[in-house]
């Protein structure tokens, strides 16, 4: 085990790993408040441009287009340039295409700017919680970077906020903008975060590594315990990134449960979760009465954020994978059935309440799997992968329930994504590691 990861595990949560948590988390409400003013904006754009149900899915998949673009890009970056450049820039990227949204003069250059908001977007999150993860000591790792993922939470309460009390009135366009420009400060606020001291040691640069390590041990009243780094170590890290790798023997079965993982996690999320407030008008329910059932969901998002953090690291990744992708499958199957108000809206709370724990734990597992070195492009490249599921569920949602009509399409969209939450629990279950309470470095070395 090297010598800097040595010294951030055995430290407690220090001052700048919160700091570090925090500024990055901040960002990431901003990514989530974009997406959920999407949802929020669906049902609007659609009545002012006259779009039908397949246009309003080509909606939700031009961002997934470039989520997936920008999280292969940028997660190879993050192991060329690391991981601070790429959560600085991306961030930026995503403010101004956000902001643009609010003035598209069509429904054409609206697709245009949301794609090169998921560029933003999709290159921020992988780098992000590969950041986090690296500064984060093994016995709280987990739980670090879920209380990450749980500033998505608080971002689509505010669009849900939004989407109830302002786009009724203003339009939705002041949606985009209330989203994009507050990012652009964000992005400003990150320039203090310090590089990975886990990918600086990887790249030779041991000074700056042990200056940020020697900060935390000194705000945990540690002594430094510096010790000289192995002849040919920095040079041995420094190789060149070969995608390759993530399909070796090493790491094949770690790289298909992941793609697996996040294409299905990704698939089920977007197939209901950009349509909720459009799917509740077409089940009877007026769009004010649609916002606040949405904003109520929302809110169900925390406890499962929170649930998920203090169970990761009691009972483990997988356990806390398999039991929320579970409960995700059969809150939407609840959720597709429901007849009555109270059952629509208890059953969303439930579906709202797993999905995203189960997101926190896929945050949360997936930089832990691969070695520093691939670590940011192992994490990208997953996230691509998933979010092809991201592309086609909107679009397909809007195709089965344009083709289908309201009652039958909203039943066998729900079934559809009650399956594949249900697949990608069991393929978790059959072949996931369990990586809780070890090192980044003892991971490597798991069959």
């Amino acid at each position: 085990m090297s010598n800097i990861s040595q010294r951030i595990d055995r430290l407690p949560a220090t001052p700048l790993l919160w700091r570090v948590l925090f500024l990055t988390g901040i960002g990431w409400m901003f990514d989530a408040m974009d997406q959920g003013m999407v949802s929020g904006v669906m049902a609007s754009i659609g009545r002012e441009w006259k779009l039908s149900p397949s246009d309003l899915g080509l909606l939700g998949s031009a961002s997934a287009v470039g989520m997936a673009v920008g999280a292969a890009v940028a997660g190879m970056v993050a192991d060329r340039l690391g991981r601070r450049t790429v959560v600085t820039y991306t961030l930026v990227l995503f403010g101004i295409a956000s902001a643009l949204s609010a003035f598209s003069p069509n429904f054409h250059f609206l697709l245009l700017f949301r794609f090169f908001t998921g560029l933003g977007l999709g290159g921020e999150l992988p780098a992000a919680s590969t950041l986090v993860s690296e500064y984060s000591p093994a016995k709280i790792r987990g739980r670090m970077v879920v209380y990450l993922e749980s500033f998505w939470a608080w971002g689509w309460i505010i669009a849900a906020l939004i989407a109830y009390l302002l786009i009724p009135v203003y339009g939705w366009r002041t949606g985009f903008l209330l989203g994009g420009i507050p990012a652009l400060y964000a992005a400003y606020m990150r320039r203090g975060i310090p590089e990975s001291p886990r990918y600086l040691e990887q790249n030779g640069q041991l000074k700056q590594a042990d200056e940020i390590v020697s900060k935390m041990e000194q705000q945990a009243g540690f002594s430094s315990e510096a010790l000289p780094l192995e002849s040919g170590a920095g040079e041995a890290d420094r190789k060149k990134v070969l995608l390759s790798e993530l399909w070796s023997k090493t790491y094949i079965r770690r790289t298909v449960v992941l793609w697996v993982l996040w294409l299905g996690i990704n698939f089920g999320y977007y197939g209901f979760v950009l349509w909720t407030p459009t799917l509740l008008v077409g089940k009877g329910f007026s769009l004010v009465k649609g916002f606040e059932f949405t904003l109520i969901m929302c809110i169900a998002q925390l406890p499962g954020y929170y649930s998920s953090a203090y169970l990761i690291e009691r009972i483990g990744r997988k356990a806390v994978l398999v039991i929320y992708l579970a409960g995700t499958a059969a809150a939407a199957y609840l959720f597709g059935h429901g007849q009555s108000g109270n059952a629509v809206l208890v059953s969303g709370c439930l579906l709202y309440f797993f999905s995203l724990g189960a997101w926190g734990a896929v945050y949360a597992y997936t930089p832990e799997v691969y070695p520093t070195r691939i670590r940011g492009s192992g994490t990208g490249w997953a996230a691509a992968v998933g979010r092809i599921g991201a592309i086609l569920a909107p679009y397909i949602v809007g195709v089965l329930y344009e083709s289908q009509g309201k009652e039958a399409g909203f039943n066998n969209v729900f079934l559809i994504l009650t399956i594949v939450f249900a697949v990608v629990a069991v393929v978790v279950a059959a072949a996931g590691i369990e990586t809780r309470g070890r090192t980044l470095e003892e991971i490597n070395t798991l069959k």
